[in-house]
């Protein structure tokens, strides 16, 4: 398969912003399943917090971390030793070819993962393999042409567009949301539960934090980089990009909202 680019990179903006994600807001359709005992798989793990959250749940289960990014595996580690999970731990690999024996996990989870693959499909089909029979495949992706926001602004419409240009240019799916369902049963998935679920962005400090975010990224992180080296837009469109969030998280009636589809996967 030919070499795969992550869309949003790794650069602190973007690693901070997941660091922050917990659980509870990412993988509450999956949370009463993880009972004591349980062994968990997270791909794609990124600095681990998720992960971090199922240990705590599932202890004395085990949950491994994977992520194709060693260097951000170090800030997954130093947050699971930080709350003392000593059944956390955390490996660099590939979901098309996991390093792992047959059905040797309860859970196999995957948290926005999907969206950024040029094989979705047959990641679901490795990611069964690694289930044991009668676990589950947890998988949930947000649906970029689903999102909504208020006020209306060039500079986030813009920004949209400049987003699926990159993430379709790199052969992934950024409206993956819409199409997990045909992904599983094309993978082979019968036992299929499908909800969804948002998240929100509307108080001051919400939009504060996700403006403040997403300015840094258009500007210093691989969109950055790749809205420039594929002529996408300049370094003065980028900075007016920017500009353009910071005041819509201005707004007192600002809200952005974006939609997530989930499945749970019985193997």
């Amino acid at each position: 398969m030919a070499s795969e680019t992550y869309s949003h990179g790794h650069h602190r903006s973007v690693v901070d912003a997941h660091a922050v994600r917990t659980a509870q807001d990412c993988a509450a359709y999956l949370l009463p399943e993880l009972t004591p005992g349980t062994s968990v798989l997270d791909v794609g793990c990124g600095p681990g917090s998720i992960t971090a959250g199922f240990a705590a749940l599932v202890a004395p289960g085990s949950v491994t971390g994977l992520d194709s990014s060693e260097d951000v595996l170090v800030s997954a580690r130093s947050g699971a030793a930080a709350r003392g999970l000593d059944n956390a731990s955390f490996v660099a690999g590939n979901v098309y070819d996991l390093d792992f024996p047959d059905e040797t996990f309860d859970v196999v989870h995957a948290h926005q993962v999907l969206q950024h693959l040029m094989d979705p499909v047959a990641a679901l089909r490795e990611m069964r393999r690694v289930a044991r029979p009668g676990g589950l495949v947890a998988v949930r992706d947000a649906d970029f042409s689903g999102m909504i926001w208020h006020p209306p602004t060039p500079e986030l419409a813009q920004w949209m567009r400049i987003y699926q240009e990159i993430a379709r240019g790199n052969s992934a799916e950024p409206d993956a949301g819409r199409h997990l369902l045909g992904w599983a049963l094309e993978a082979g998935f019968t036992d299929v539960v499908p909800s969804s679920s948002n998240w929100l962005y509307a108080t001051p400090e919400e939009r504060r934090a996700f403006a403040g975010s997403w300015s840094e990224r258009i500007l210093h992180s691989a969109f950055a980089e790749q809205s420039l080296d594929r002529g996408l837009a300049d370094r003065q469109e980028l900075e007016r990009l920017a500009a353009g969030w910071q005041e819509w998280s201005a707004a007192p009636d600002g809200w952005f909202l974006i939609p997530c589809a989930e499945l749970l996967l019985r193997v």
